[in-house]
């Protein structure tokens, strides 16, 4: 550094002459000198942008969720894929591998803020609407609604998580544009206070790997019936052993025909009365032996004809005594020989003739035959059941619709069917006819 003085010139002792100083700052000769550098740019606040990408495409990022952006300053971006440097999106929660994750797509509006005003440091902080890029839902209609809702890429469907927090309209609704899966690794409890209703328009299928229990209600509670309705076919399959305990009375109606096969053994127990009432034909075929025990009576009618073939012998042992009333003839026919014995007297028939034998022979001797044994009584089946079930062409039941039904003795019964178009079940003591009228409006 030179400086220099030069004072007027004065006469005396306090006068002074033209003076000159020199200051100078040095750096080894091994350095390079440099200037000190300018203050660099600085962005004060943050700023508006447009997430751009290419033509067609909705959702634009990098590896590390980086978007690119348009500012509206910037008259001669091309607001495509080139339109900046890859820019930084700050999420709710960010961690390795885990956190928060939600791309800005093309189009949305996004406010851009700058590390320490650095505008080579850019970041999104957050996203707002504006007029073209609306809320979900019609503001300020639902306002009380807290929603997250995503959008199909290229498409029009949505996936939704909606909180609902109006007064007395409280609700969590759960949307899925197509599957849901849920993965739980240990247990799931579920718990509702009211009612539940599940309604699935396909198939279901459930597999339990070990045990389920169902229970519906409580023992002499209100409210505690259970009703299946399935509408088309339903297949059970028991991969082991299965049990039903019915508290009370059990009712199975089949409509039509109903088969049941049984690999091994059956065994049934009724411990009161059984009745069996079958409208037309019953076969019964037993490839083994047959046992039938009857500890009390055993009554057989037959209104029309009987046929007993056996192809071996047939035995037969009575305790007491055999009676036979026949209003018609009775043959016996035999291909060897016939034989009527009582203690050492018998009549033998047999192709060669008669031989009576006995220690002595009467004919017109007198006497009387004996008693012929009173048959029991039977008794008929004491109940005859039958429901009606009215739907339309399209198989729409007729739900809670008025009828009235005509029994043979003139009587009728006025009723409404149920919800699945069905009657009520009508009981009869003998075979009748009933009608029934439906009441449409």
């Amino acid at each position: 550094m030179l400086r220099g003085e030069q004072p007027q010139a004065q006469h005396g002792r306090q006068g002074q002459g033209t003076t000159l100083s020199n200051h100078f700052d040095v750096i080894p000769a091994d350095r390079t000198w440099r200037a000190s550098p300018l203050p660099g740019p600085s962005v004060d606040g943050p700023q508006s942008a447009i997430v751009t990408g290419p033509a067609g495409e909705e959702i634009f990022c990098d590896e590390h969720g980086r978007v690119r952006v348009r500012f509206h300053w910037d008259r001669y971006c091309p607001g495509n894929e080139d339109s900046s440097c890859w820019i930084r999106v700050s999420q709710a929660w960010a961690g390795a591998g885990f956190g928060h994750l939600a791309i800005p797509r093309v189009g949305q509006e996004v406010i851009v803020d700058f590390l320490n005003g650095d505008p080579d440091q850019p970041i999104i902080m957050g996203r707002t609407y504006h007029q073209d890029n609306r809320s979900p839902g019609s503001l300020p209609g639902t306002k009380t609604q807290m929603t997250l809702r995503s959008k199909t890429h290229k498409g029009c469907g949505f996936n939704e998580l909606r909180f609902e927090d109006a007064t007395d309209q409280e609700q969590v609704y759960l949307h899925a544009q197509k599957n849901m899966d849920t993965e739980v690794l240990n247990n799931r409890t579920t718990d509702v206070k009211v009612d539940h209703t599940e309604t699935i328009g396909n198939n279901q299928k459930i597999t339990v790997g070990l045990g389920q229990t169902v229970t519906v209600g409580k023992e002499n509670a209100a409210g505690h019936d259970r009703t299946i309705t399935v509408a088309h076919d339903q297949t059970s399959t028991t991969g082991n052993d299965r049990q039903v305990t019915v508290g009370h009375d059990d009712t199975v109606t089949v409509k039509n025909d109903r088969k049941t096969e049984i690999t091994h053994d059956r065994r049934e127990h009724v411990g009161n009365d059984e009745t069996l009432v079958v409208g037309n034909e019953r076969k019964m075929s037993v490839k083994g032996k047959q046992e039938h025990t009857t500890t009390g009576d055993h009554i057989s009618l037959v209104k029309g004809t009987k046929s007993l073939e056996v192809k071996g012998d047939l035995a037969q042992e009575i305790s007491g005594a055999l009676g036979f009333k026949v209003r018609g003839d009775i043959v016996l026919e035999s291909s060897g020989r016939i034989s009527l014995k009582v203690g050492g007297s018998f009549i033998d028939i047999h192709p060669g003739g008669v031989d009576i034998v006995g220690a002595k022979i009467n004919l017109n001797g007198g006497g009387s035959p004996g008693d012929v044994i009173k048959p029991l009584s039977v008794t008929e089946p004491g109940e005859y059941t039958l429901q009606f079930h009215f739907t339309d062409d399209d198989d729409v039941p007729y739900a809670n619709t008025k009828y009235i039904a005509y029994f043979a003795d003139s009587s009728q019964i006025n009723g409404v069917t149920d919800a699945e178009g069905f009657t009520t079940t009508f009981t009869t003591d003998k075979e009748e006819e009933i009608k029934i009228r439906l009441i449409c409006n």
